[in-house]
């Protein structure tokens, strides 16, 4: 199979490059000067072990497919629909993204939909390279067919997957664990507002607890962080690159590149609507859903906003 990485940045450029390392054929899509740079000069992945330079082919958009291709969607959620429009329907695809709403956006126009639930802590600020941090291995990735199960497909992606670098496992209940992953991923908005600031972890808790009461109100299942640590265990720690200085999440990463867009209406945001839609007030996450969109509409730096500033907004009546 080939594997079409669409969105190469900090998670779909360290699968990509993770996947060639292993033998596949993978086509890397990006835009702009990112595809400028994978063209010209290849792939650098950075990680604890090594700085490489990889030779992967690169598009800027669709190109002509073939019965065994396979798209891996890595956007963020807010660019689904736009990155996979110009691609044939009929090819499967694998949404290797934060939040719990790509699948079913997918599914829509797509028949073939399978979910991935990623723990990847990488970075991408610099055209042409991605940093990816995890030791011993770059990521844990759960993949199951959507809404339910595992078919040969999917074993087939896993096998591929942990061929090099990574740790794939076929999960039938794929999108329990997004859902879990959802509640970890509910405090990359108060990174991306407020840094490391003391105190931050504590309004990530609070939005966690109204996320919580949210998704037991509405039936729905989630993993737990018991679960994920057992599972995960010490294969996928994050540890410091020499010379690389350590930013914040995906969500951090997205003000620094000053994108002008932030996935938080899919993190924070899907707690909100699904609390409208079983009348539990989510407050918290609402401040930061509409803060985040707000410093990614102005394109305000990281972390710029004071703590005070934030408590005074979540506190207000």
């Amino acid at each position: 199979m080939r594997y079409i990485v669409v969105g190469a940045g900090a998670v779909g450029g360290t699968i990509g490059a993770r996947l060639h390392q292993g033998g596949h054929d993978v086509l890397l899509v990006a835009r702009g000067a990112h595809y400028d740079a994978l063209r010209r000069d290849g792939l650098r992945l950075i990680t604890p072990e090594s700085d490489e330079t990889l030779d992967i082919p690169a598009a800027d958009g669709p190109v002509p497919t073939g019965d065994d291709d396979v798209l891996i969607l890595a956007t963020k959620s807010q660019d689904t629909i736009a990155a996979l429009d110009p691609w044939p329907h009929d090819l499967p695809v694998v949404c290797a993204q934060n939040g719990v709403a790509n699948e079913r956006m997918v599914l829509r126009r797509f028949e073939r939909v399978y979910g991935m639930c990623v723990w990847l802590p990488a970075q991408h600020l610099e055209p042409g390279v991605v940093v990816a941090t995890g030791h011993p291995y770059s990521g844990m990735l759960h993949v199951g067919r959507y809404p339910q199960g595992v078919d040969d497909l999917g074993h087939q992606i896993v096998t591929d997957l942990g061929k090099h670098g990574l740790v794939a496992r076929a999960t039938p209940d794929v999108m329990r664990w997004k859902y879990g992953k959802l509640l970890g991923n509910l405090a990359n908005a108060v990174d991306a507002l407020v840094g490391r600031a003391q105190g931050a972890s504590e309004v990530a808790e609070r939005a966690r607890a109204e996320a919580r009461t949210v998704l037991e109100r509405a039936g729905i299942a989630y993993s737990t962080p018991e679960e994920e640590a057992e599972v995960r265990g010490h294969q996928v720690d994050a540890r410091p690159v020499e010379g690389v200085e350590r930013g914040g999440g995906s969500s951090w990463q997205s003000l620094a590149r000053g994108s002008g867009s932030i996935e938080a209406d899919y993190l924070n945001g899907e707690i909100v609507l699904l609390g409208r839609e079983h009348g539990v007030p989510a407050p918290v996450n609402e401040v930061l859903r509409r803060e985040a969109d707000r410093f990614a509409r102005e394109k305000r730096p990281p972390g710029s906003m004071p703590l005070e500033i934030l408590l005074s907004l979540v506190d207000k009546p």
